[in-house]
């Protein structure tokens, strides 16, 4: 791996610093979490929940919070992998000067990065639908637990964002909870498919866009114009965008440079290598 000539390429790119990152669901595959479309979502059939679904129908909410409240179980416990940690390594040496991610795991925080902008919201926190108040997902948690307390679905099959596979009289048996303070709908604080991300949340990251030295892709087959829209406007400001991920992306004709490679070892390497490079030339 240290002498592929990409990987070199990608080393200075990221030595010269001023590098935005924007990743997806593959960065954290590695961790145990499945993703939609790489390599772990074409082993699987998931259909993620659309925001005119969720509130369109008690029986969807139901459904959601049931296969959520056993799912979101795996996502809290797993851990940030390699390609986090080599991540938040980079951003400590000042070589990264922003993290945009479209992944509602938290696991780049958990990793130690600084001012991570979670382009679609995080799944460890729930708003309410009515009066606007964001809460812990924690909490949430507990006060489920409280409401089904003979409730006995074991841990299934895990879909991306932690939806967990359950058959239908289990999820006919889960009661729901509604918001404490106006008893209105509760909603994880994520983008679902149909909804749209804040512009202002849009319009930063345009921002940074704009400013980085390198739009770094790091798993994300940018399928959904939500993260594609970031490497069109890096390419339409001629910003270089260098992508890593494991299978081809919507991105690659806008790319100065892909790895088809692991992340977790790939970003690893980067991260000794443009240490090494460091030392040569301080």
């Amino acid at each position: 791996m240290y002498g592929d000539p990409a990987l070199a390429k990608l080393t200075d790119r990221i030595a010269d610093g001023g590098v935005v990152i924007l990743s997806g669901a593959g960065l954290s595959t590695e961790s145990g979490i499945p993703d939609y479309r790489g390599e772990t979502g074409r082993r699987r059939r998931a259909e993620p929940m659309t925001y005119q679904t969720f509130i369109g129908s008690v029986a969807a909410r139901r459904r959601y919070w049931a296969r959520s409240h056993l799912g979101w179980r795996h996502v809290a416990r797993a851990a940030p992998n390699a390609g986090h940690r080599a991540v938040t390594e980079l951003q400590r040496r000042g070589l990264i000067s922003g993290i945009i991610t479209q992944n509602v795991d938290g696991l780049h925080q958990a990793a130690g990065a600084q001012d991570v902008i979670e382009l679609h919201g995080s799944l460890d926190r729930v708003t309410c639908l009515a009066c606007g108040r964001r809460s812990s997902r924690a909490l949430l948690d507990q006060r489920l637990r409280e409401a089904n307390p003979r409730w006995d679905a074991q841990d299934a099959a895990i879909n991306p964002d932690g939806d967990a596979v359950l058959a239908d009289d289990q999820v006919e048996a889960f009661h729901l909870v509604d918001c404490r303070d106006c008893g209105g709908v509760l909603k994880p604080d994520v983008i679902f498919f149909g909804e749209n991300v804040p512009r202002p949340r849009v319009e930063e990251c345009y921002a940074l866009t704009e400013r980085a030295g390198t739009l770094l892709i790091l798993g994300s087959s940018l399928t959904v114009m939500s993260g594609y829209r970031f490497v069109r406007h890096a390419a339409e400001h001629a910003v270089p965008v260098a992508i890593v991920n494991q299978g081809s992306t919507r991105g690659d004709a806008h790319a100065v440079l892909t790895l088809d490679t692991p992340l977790g070892s790939t970003l690893t390497a980067l991260t000794a290598l443009t240490a090494r490079t460091s030392a040569i030339d301080p």
